[in-house]
């Protein structure tokens, strides 16, 4: 299934330049080094995040994994003159399952941090196919116990701890919001879902539409991602909630959330209905569709659509954290 009409005209012109700027992914098992190895050399030479936020330190942790899996990665963050115990976020990076790193979102943890007061833990959850799921959520999951049984020494209020993430890592994000509820050992008091991979059945059995998923993140892209978190095609029975968020089979009690999605991301019609689900079961839910949005507009940090991703996401982020 692919998009049948060219949406380029739809596209918000100030976010126009990183469709020229960017070389679509061509996902294999072969290409996928390749593709990951490209990712770390295009971080060189961008500009230092420590240096747009200075106040915030960033420190390494390696944690106990999930019930004797291997230990995890996590960057943490902290902000200069946080009120103690402070908040924290809980944050799990993109890349389709497949690529990406906790580093990688080192300027987006700092943002969280300096203009929220949060202590920020950046989770480096395997990756698949090499890990696929329950593996790259219990990852998640020990990040969040780990936030929650130092939270002392960490300086962070056990009542205030969200959970977040863009893409995949906002997919995780859903996931794990509802691994917390089920199991009921550690709150989670906010869930922050950024254009989230929600929905193996995307592209695969369900029909995205024809004005959706033409750039950077495209179906073909999604099936890739998904049958390797899976280890199989994706759209078939008995798909666990914990790998794919929208197959749960209630979403009542969980936490209050925040969505937002482009109008051209692939994730569109799956991130409103999600949101949709949320309000039915009485969630406190704050949704935003962004005209013109591709999947990752916001790389295009100038366009006032972008700027306004920021004020919305931030401000919901202070108003559970500060409100």
């Amino acid at each position: 299934m692919t998009s049948t009409v060219s949406t380029r005209h739809l596209v918000d012109p100030e976010t126009a330049p990183v469709l020229d700027a960017f070389e679509p992914f061509e996902f294999s098992l072969a290409t996928l080094p390749a593709i990951r190895e490209g990712l770390r050399l295009g971080q060189a030479g961008l500009p230092d995040p420590a240096e747009l936020y200075p106040g915030v330190t960033r420190s390494e942790h390696a944690i106990p994994g999930f019930d004797g899996d291997p230990d995890v990665g996590v960057l943490l963050y902290k902000p200069a003159g946080r009120a103690t115990p402070a908040p924290a976020m809980v944050w799990i990076h993109g890349g389709g399952y497949v690529i990406g790193k906790a580093a990688d979102d080192d300027l987006a943890c700092r943002r969280m941090a300096a203009e929220t007061g949060a202590v920020v833990a950046s989770v480096d959850y395997r990756l698949a196919p090499e890990t696929p799921a329950p593996g790259p959520v219990h990852d998640c999951y020990a990040a969040l116990r780990w936030v929650h049984e130092n939270a002392g020494s960490l300086g962070v209020d056990t009542g205030r701890v969200a959970i977040g993430g863009a893409s995949a890592g906002g997919g995780l994000a859903a996931c794990l919001a509802i691994l917390a509820r089920d199991r009921g050992e550690y709150l989670v008091s906010f869930q922050l879902l950024v254009y989230p991979m929600l929905d193996d059945r995307t592209a695969s059995t369900v029909d995205p539409g024809p004005y959706v998923g033409e750039f950077i993140w495209t179906p073909a892209s999604n099936r890739f991602g998904w049958t390797s978190l899976l280890g199989h095609e994706p759209g078939g029975a008995e798909v666990s909630p914990y790998a794919s968020a929208a197959r749960v089979e209630s979403v009542a009690g969980l936490p209050p959330t925040y969505i937002c999605v482009g109008s051209l991301d692939l994730f569109a019609e799956e991130d409103i209905e999600y949101a949709r689900r949320l309000v039915r079961a009485g969630v406190p839910t704050e949704l935003h569709v962004y005209p013109g949005g591709f999947h990752g507009f916001n790389m295009a940090p100038t366009a006032r659509i972008t700027t306004a991703h920021f004020r919305d996401l931030i401000g919901a982020l202070g108003r559970r954290f500060n409100g």
